[in-house]
């Protein structure tokens, strides 16, 4: 498909194209038909002279006999345009009168009842004929007369008539495409202002199109546009409350880092210099997990979906990052169990960010789960997969559900040094890979419930 292809050009070739061809149909069916009507005038003008050649044939003595005088044969034959040329001869005498030369049907099975028309070429020159059977009732043998004429009237009256009939049409056809080149370029006017409008903004515009000057036709595009850059208005909103979060999640731990490093810079004694480090390496590590979260986060939010999702054998994915976070649970006395149907569990997404979900998923049930206690671990197949993921902590009460998914939100009073990231970020990984996410008590007692159905 040719890249610089013109609107203005394709409407236009649309328009006068059906409309040239609509002109030459009509000129070929103008010519039949003028062909038709002038033939049919000048044959009955052929047959009025043959005609009137009958009414000179004369019967005497039992023959047919001619008599033609010399001025009634000129005045016969005198025409400006054309030549005329007549034949009369019978069964008997053979040629009564005229030329010789003059053409006659050829067929044997021609029927005399009525005159006949045709064409052919005398001396070089293309005539048409008309040929008649004359009956006299005192001769006994059948005479024929054939009267022949040059086309030159009725070429020139052909010509007349059909320039008089295609020049107003090619003029109509010249005019119409100037005032629809004249119409296109006023129609595509607002097109132009709306390109130069958007072409004028800078790249931090991204105010709707106006639709003011804006044709019908052309608002499913503005619109489109708009709610394209709604998309990107609120996207970039995002990133910058992201963006300010982060700066203001980071800022914490570092004043703490530089804090505890000014603290341990003015001590002498290396006993007084210990809990600054011990506070150094808390705050290294709370900005390693942010920094990873962070990470995770920004990971999670491809635009126009641009992961490929593949199948993932979700039985196996969960029980390595189960076995990986086994070390973890056991320095608080946690007891993971794991359940799997024996047959695989295929769904469709990304490995990465599914074990990612499941980290956060055991990090929260770990950091926040009682000591000595559990965190059941369940895939089952129902009508879709579904990961199960209960713990016996505190759980979380009801009005806090809705806020929990907020990035950087934390129930108030809540233990550990989390940042508030970790339900935002399997929220965002859930929704890309189309799981439904669900929330809930794990018992009477309390605890956590966590269920996700994923679309195979």
């Amino acid at each position: 498909m040719n890249k610089n292809r013109s609107l203005k050009t394709e409407i236009l070739f649309r328009l006068v194209i059906p409309l040239i061809f609509f002109v030459i149909v009509d000129a070929v069916l103008s010519y039949f038909v003028t062909l038709h009507y002038v033939d049919q005038a000048y044959d009955r003008w052929l047959l009025d002279s043959a005609r009137s050649l009958a009414q000179e044939i004369k019967v005497r003595q039992g023959k047919a006999v001619v008599e033609l005088p010399p001025a009634a044969l000129e005045i016969f034959k005198w025409d400006e345009q054309d030549k005329t040329y007549f034949k009369i001869i019978s069964t008997e005498q053979e040629t009564l009168a005229g030329d010789k030369g003059v053409p006659e049907p050829l067929s044997p099975e021609t029927d005399w009842s009525h005159p006949v028309y045709f064409n052919d070429t005398l001396y070089g020159e293309p005539v048409r004929i008309v040929s008649m059977l004359v009956t006299l009732d005192d001769a006994p043998e059948r005479i024929f007369i054939h009267v022949a004429e040059t086309l030159n009237k009725r070429q020139a009256m052909m010509t007349d008539i059909l320039l008089a009939d295609l020049i107003p049409q090619i003029i109509l056809v010249i005019l119409t495409g100037i005032y629809l080149l004249s119409g296109l370029k006023r129609g595509l006017q607002p097109l132009h202002i709306l390109a130069k409008h958007i072409a004028g903004r800078s790249s931090r515009d991204l105010r709707p199109i106006p639709e003011s000057h804006v044709f019908v036709e052309v608002r499913a595009l503005t619109d489109t546009i708009n709610a394209v850059l709604e998309q990107l208005t609120q996207a970039i909103a995002t990133q910058q409350r992201f963006i300010a979060n982060a700066a203001h999640q980071l800022r914490t731990p570092l004043a703490g880092l530089k804090l505890q490093a000014e603290r341990a810079s003015r001590s002498q004694d290396m006993q007084a210099v210990k809990p600054a480090l011990i506070q150094i390496q808390n705050c290294a590590d709370r900005m390693s997990h942010l920094t990873s979260q962070l990470l995770i986060l920004a990971q999670s939010e491809p635009i126009n979906g641009g992961y490929e999702l593949r199948p993932v054998d979700l039985c196996e994915l969960t029980r390595r990052t189960c076995i990986d976070w086994v070390p973890k649970a056991l320095q608080r006395n946690i007891e993971i169990s794991f359940e799997c149907p024996e047959t695989t569990l295929f769904v469709n997404g990304d490995d990465v960010l599914l074990r990612e979900l499941l980290v956060n998923l055991l990090d929260n049930a770990i950091a926040y789960g009682y000591e000595h206690g559990n965190i059941a671990v369940k895939l089952d197949q129902q009508a879709m997969p579904r990961l199960t993921i209960c713990d016996d902590g505190p759980g979380i009460p009801e009005r806090e559900i809705p806020k929990v998914f907020e990035r950087f939100y934390r129930i108030p009073g809540s233990p550990g040094n989390g940042c508030g990231l970790g339900l935002a970020i399997v929220k965002d990984i859930a929704e890309l890979h189309n799981a439904r996410f669900k929330l809930s008590r794990a018992n009477a007692q309390g605890g956590l419930c966590i269920e996700l159905d994923f679309n195979t």
